[in-house]
């Protein structure tokens, strides 16, 4: 007996300026029982109290939601189709704490450990990027330590942000000292600007990431790369974490922490098209700030970069 798969609301039945902005306008599910029959979801996690410049994350999960009511369903690039073989939903936001960094990261990895438990693999809206945090924690007591692919313009493996070792840039090197990563599986990619140290990015070397600057990547196609990234992070589960200050600030300006001299939009897209045949167990889009994102743009940008990470994941069907 075949399955109901959920399907996008079209723009022929609800004008897409209208309705409840959700996800892709794919349906709202909140009850346990409907949400088992998901294989993904995409979920909000309005935080932003872990960021070190420019607030404003919390908003990037309903921003990016009302800009992806353009996005149809069948990607014409690749021939995914993943409504056609996943059932996928919006399943709302986590209710964080928006008043103690700590706790919010705690019922995070609550929430995550509820959504694996159902067998989902989540899609985050951020939410900055404190809150890859704890879904590493969630994903390790589910599959173990896991491969990364890390879009981002800084490493996040500052040892502390003003004494507190857990904010946005702390992120992967608690995820190493708490043995969330299979560290030999790691590539961060579009890593550049300054660092407090000559040794920054060293450190995530010395690790066994392999580190992919900015400027490794000016002018070239990142198809061949991700040939390389495939071979190196394949065999075993893999998280892809895309922090949208890893495309310059001429496409992507409403983030945090802007850094120049960054990937294109293209390159973006050939950075996930790449990730497909990889066990992904789930992903996220952080830092998008609405606040500094007077067009609307980088808040598209996420929705079509989410959307793509969508059609990357494994049993999706091709047209």
């Amino acid at each position: 007996m075949s399955r109901i798969l959920h399907q996008p609301l079209g723009g022929n039945e609800m004008p897409r300026f209208g309705g409840i902005a959700t996800m892709l306008r794919l349906p709202f599910v909140q009850a346990e029982a409907d949400k088992r029959a998901l294989d993904a979801a995409f979920i909000g996690v309005p935080l932003d109290i872990g960021t070190s410049l420019r607030s404003g994350t919390r908003f990037g999960p309903r921003e990016i939601r009302a800009e992806s009511v353009m996005i149809r369903p069948y990607n014409m690039a690749t021939g995914a189709a993943p409504f056609d073989s996943l059932n996928v939903a919006d399943v709302g936001d986590v209710a964080i704490n928006t008043f103690n960094l700590l706790d919010a990261v705690r019922i995070i990895e609550q929430a995550y450990d509820e959504i694996l438990e159902l067998g989902i693999v989540p899609l985050t809206l951020g939410g900055d990027h404190t809150l890859t945090l704890p879904i590493l924690r969630a994903m390790k007591k589910k599959h173990g330590k896991v491969g990364l692919v890390h879009v981002d313009a800084h490493a996040d493996v500052n040892d502390h942000m003003f004494g507190e070792k857990i904010a946005h840039g702390t992120t992967f090197r608690r995820a190493v000292e708490e043995d969330l990563l299979d560290c030999d599986r790691v590539v961060q990619i579009g890593l550049r600007a300054q660092g407090y140290t000559a040794e920054d990015f060293d450190w995530c070397r010395k690790q066994g990431f392999r580190v992919v600057q900015a400027e490794e990547c000016w002018h070239r196609s990142l198809t061949p790369l991700m040939e390389e990234v495939r071979a190196r992070v394949g065999g075993g589960p893999v998280y892809l974490s895309f922090d949208i200050d890893g495309i310059d600030p001429a496409w992507a300006p409403g983030t945090g922490t802007p850094e120049v001299g960054g990937l294109t939009t293209i390159q973006a897209l050939e950075i996930i098209r790449g990730c497909a045949g990889l066990e992904l167990i789930g992903c996220d889009l952080v830092e998008v700030s609405p606040p500094y994102d007077t067009s609307g743009n980088t808040s598209l940008l996420g929705a079509n970069l989410l959307y793509e990470m969508l059609c990357v994941l494994p049993g999706v069907t091709h047209r």
